[in-house]
């Protein structure tokens, strides 16, 4: 399976939605928490040109912000 990164903050509740629907449907996934390690915020910012979270990295897939539409999608999960 392709690695999974999801990039947090504090205080934000689609973050926290996005956590709870990888793990029901058993992915594995690190989280990076923008608020926390200024590292992932550069990150964020400079190689996915995103200013919001949640922003989840599929591979080369980009999700910014919450769809969870486009990510049943990208981990090819049922509608």
């Amino acid at each position: 399976m392709t690695d999974i990164i999801v990039y947090t903050q504090n205080e934000c509740p689609p973050c926290q939605i996005v956590k709870m629907f990888l793990k029901e449907y058993k992915f594995s996934f690190t989280e990076k928490n923008i608020h926390n390690d200024n590292q992932s915020r550069l990150q964020l910012t400079d190689l996915y040109g995103s200013y919001s979270t949640p922003t989840i990295v599929v591979g080369n897939e980009v999700i910014i912000g919450f769809d969870l539409e486009k990510l049943k999608k990208v981990l090819n999960i049922e509608q």
